[in-house]
């Protein structure tokens, strides 16, 4: 599975290219951003690297990289990403989002990863997870939006959350 843009009612879902690294390491400037997510801010050319090797896909042949950033489409910006690590023989895939700071409250991320879900879905995918820090409240409504449910399953002090589809 290969990432090809997704276009919901505002948003643009894009394929993940090293040229976005600029405009999204402001996206990802705000500190505060990483309180769930670990690490600090990356510098543009630390986020053009990573994009590099995303772009490139996954060593591993049987697993694919599906990594996009959001555009807003009336703003004419990028906004956050999705990404999806899909296991084809196991139809499986987890699911992660970030929007920037500034466009958070505005349903953007719970827009994202419907379509995502309903991408995934497209793509034979029948188990979609997530993995949510248990105070990251905004996250899990995002993750409630696709249709995902918390389970028992605590993994690095984070929740799994899961979506079995027909």
């Amino acid at each position: 599975m290969r990432p090809e843009p997704i276009a919901t009612a505002r948003l643009d879902l894009l394929p993940l290219h090293p040229g976005h690294a600029s405009e999204m390491a402001v996206v990802l400037a705000d500190p505060a951003l990483h309180a769930f997510i670990g690490g600090s801010p990356a510098t543009p050319e630390e986020l053009r690297r990573r994009y590099e090797r995303l772009a490139a896909g996954s060593p591993d042949p049987a697993v694919s990289w599906c990594n996009w950033v959001v555009r807003a489409r009336e703003e004419g910006a990028l906004v956050g990403t999705v990404q999806a690590t899909v296991t084809p023989g196991a139809a499986r895939a987890e699911v992660a989002w970030v929007l920037g700071t500034p466009w958070q409250g505005r349903g953007y991320a719970a827009e994202a990863a419907r379509a995502l879900v309903a991408r995934l879905r497209e793509r034979g995918v029948r188990t979609v997870v997530a993995h949510i820090h248990p105070g990251h409240d905004a996250s899990a409504a995002v993750a409630r939006s696709a249709g995902l449910t918390p389970t028992d399953t605590q993994q690095d002090g984070e929740t799994r959350w899961r979506l079995d589809l027909p």
